[in-house]
Parts: C-alpha cells; sequence; structure tokens
C-alpha cells in the first residue's frame, strides 16, 4: 500500500518505532538509524519492532554521520523521530533545516508530552501521560487502583497509532502539493482524544465523572469476573437482546433482581451476584456455556493461550518468528499477503546503504 515511500527513523523506544514498523509493514522503505552498540536494555540486540525496516548504524556524536543522516533525510519521503524536543535541532536535523533542503519531507515527532508545554521537556512513561490526559480514570473498578495494560492505552494507542494517521495525512498531502509538514504527535493529546467516544455519552447521562457510576464502568454486565480456577472471564452485554441472551445461558431470566439492567442502584448487588455465580466453576465450564451466543462474554486470554483460540488460529492473529510469539500486521488488505522481513541485526544494511548514497565506507 505504501510501495515508493521511503521512511527514515531514528532509534528510540517504544511508540516511535512501533509506528515506523506499521508504515514498513504496509510496504514503505524505513532505514532506522541505529546508535552504534549491542542494542537497548529494554528490547535486546533485535527489536520486534525493526521488522520489515533496513538498519544502518550512525554516531550521532560524529559529524561526518550526521552528514550520513542528513543525506538520507533528503532523499526520504517522511522521518520518524522520537527524542526530546530541541535534540534533532542541536544535531542541525530539525523540521526547519531539513525541510529548506527536502521541502516534501513530512516530518514525525513522537513524545509523551507534546513539543511545547510547561512539562514538554521533562521524562515521563505511558502511565504519566495517560494519567495528566484524563485516558486512565475509567480504568478500574470503584474503590480499586485504574490500571490499564502496558503500553497500549498510551504509547501505542494515544502515540503510535496517532503518528501514523499525522504521517499518512502529511503525506497525501506532500503528495498532492509538494509541501511537507510537521506532525507532533503527543502521547496526551492522543489518548485524550481517545476519550471522544466516552464523552459522547456525557449528553445523555450515560457518563459521570464518578469513577463506577457510567454506562461502561460500573455495571454488573460490564466487567471481568474471576473464576474457580483463578481465569478470568470478559462480560459486556449492553444492549438489552444481548443482555437476555446473558441471563439465559446463566438460567437467571426468571430472576426479578436480576431484571434491572440499568439501575444504577442495583449494580452492586448485582455484581455480588455474578461474582458468586462465576466463582463456583472453572473458566472452562463458563467458556462451554457461553460458546457460539450472542451474550457477549469472553475468557480472558494471555498472548499464547490466544494463539490457539480457533477464532484468533483461524485468522492467524499470532503467529511464531525464530521461536518468538509475535502479532501479524494489522490491518488486512485485500490481495496482499501479511508477510513482512524479520528484524535486521544493527547496521545489517549500513554498507549498502552506504553505497547507495556514495558516500565514503
Amino acid at each position: 500500500m505504501l510501495s515508493g515511500l521511503r521512511v527514515v527513523e531514528f532509534e528510540g523506544l517504544g511508540p516511535a518505532p512501533f509506528a515506523a514498523m506499521m508504515l514498513a509493514e504496509m510496504g514503505a522503505e524505513v532505514i532506522v538509524i541505529h546508535r552504534p552498540g549491542v542494542g537497548n536494555p529494554v528490547t535486546g540486540a533485535r527489536n520486534l519492532l525493526d521488522r520489515g525496516k533496513r538498519s544502518i548504524v550512525l554516531d550521532l556524536k560524529s559529524a561526518e554521520d550526521v552528514a550520513t543522516a542528513r543525506a538520507l533525510i533528503t532523499r526520504a519521503d517522511a522521518l520518524i523521530e522520537g527524542f526530546r524536543p530541541g535534540v534533532m535541532e542541536r544535531l542541525g536535523l530539525g523540521p526547519e533545516a531539513m525541510q529548506a533542503a527536502n521541502p516534501r519531507l513530512v516530518y514525525g515527532r513522537m513524545t509523551g508530552w507534546g513539543q511545547d508545554g510547561p512539562r514538554a521537556q521533562e521524562a515521563g512513561h505511558d502511565l504519566n501521560y495517560i494519567a495528566t490526559s484524563g485516558a486512565l480514570w475509567y480504568a478500574g473498578a470503584p474503590g480499586t487502583p485504574p490500571q490499564t495494560p502496558a503500553t497500549l492505552v498510551g504509547d501505542v494507542g494515544g502515540g503510535a497509532l496517532y503518528l501514523v494517521a499525522g504521517m499518512l495525512a502529511g503525506l497525501i498531502r506532500a503528495g498532492r502539493t509538494g509541501q511537507g509538514t510537521v506532525v507532533d504527535a503527543a502521547i496526551v493529546d492522543g489518548s485524550a482524544h481517545m476519550l471522544a467516544l466516552l464523552m459522547s455519552m456525557m449528553p445523555s447521562g450515560n457518563l459521570s465523572m464518578t469513577r463506577g457510576q457510567s454506562l461502561l464502568d460500573g455495571p454488573h454486565w460490564s466487567r471481568v469476573y474471576a473464576c474457580a480456577c483463578g481465569g478470568w472471564l470478559s462480560v459486556q452485554c449492553l444492549e438489552p437482546q444481548f443482555y437476555a441472551e446473558f441471563l439465559s445461558r446463566l438460567n437467571l431470566s426468571d430472576e426479578p433482581d436480576m431484571a434491572a439492567q440499568y439501575d444504577r442502584t442495583q449494580w452492586p448487588a448485582q455484581g455480588a451476584r455474578l461474582a458468586a455465580l462465576f466463582a463456583a466453576h472453572p473458566l472452562a465450564h463458563w467458556t462451554e456455556v457461553f460458546a457460539g451466543s450472542d451474550a457477549c462474554v469472553a475468557p480472558v486470554l494471555s498472548p499464547d493461550a490466544a494463539e490457539n483460540d480457533p477464532h484468533i488460529a483461524a485468522r492467524g492473529v499470532w503467529q511464531q518468528d525464530g521461536g518468538c510469539l509475535s502479532p501479524a500486521p494489522a490491518p488486512r488488505f485485500d490481495g496482499h499477503r501479511r508477510t513482512v522481513a524479520p528484524p535486521p541485526t544493527r547496521g545489517e544494511h549500513s554498507a549498502e546503504i552506504r553505497a547507495w548514497l556514495d558516500a565514503p565506507l
């Protein structure tokens, strides 16, 4: 889908390499500039997020290597960097300098706090950004600490995916006008924007600023329940017809205490009733009870267990890559196979890239 586009990525952590990986999976030529060394302490020598990319090692403390990076950027359609604001400018590789040399360049900047604002120069991580933006607020049952799956809401959702969307919009504009742009993708911005779906429920009274009182974060029919075996079962039967199917599968259709689906005053007691019921049998039992139904119930699976789920396996969502479990590229495009080259070793393509640039080896 993006064949013919060239992206230069400066090695970083988390959302920036994730975004570049997605562009590579969609067909872009992504050249990642790795730092000298054996790899970063988080991912090791070969990073899953580098799959589909080519690698060159450059020391950005070297004027000669900075010149090589500049040459790469002048021949690129897009750039992705995840440094703190001002770092690229100090290297002479900031947007103003690079777009002067390459007016079509789409310059993607990935940060937690953004390029400006009181906290722009502060360190932070996924949890800090979504805590500050409001995105963490509803992530948990009332009276428990808010908690979300690590990196998904902030680094990936509010960060990488918004950077990808911004880069694609910028590339479309550059293709139409010949003019590049700077994409300021901040995790605080993206994770707050992701709340728009929830915020749309406020005028109808279905969203409260009090945890546990909203349509999706308080009801007994929108929770995760513990089973006898220690496993967990997700329940979210929002619509009345699905809730009716849910009660039917549990033989609770005739219990008047369970009939009032949307009565907030009854949610605690109804939730306690279901908690006791689900705790009486193992996850395998409940999976069988709800199999093939519209009750909107599903087991909570670890990634390695999900690999063997019939639906996940049929779609090839998870795959083994050199003994490492990894997700298949997404989304899907008709007529295209979802294949991507494995992560390169650091500097694997340095010689050929330098030769292409006609730079000294």
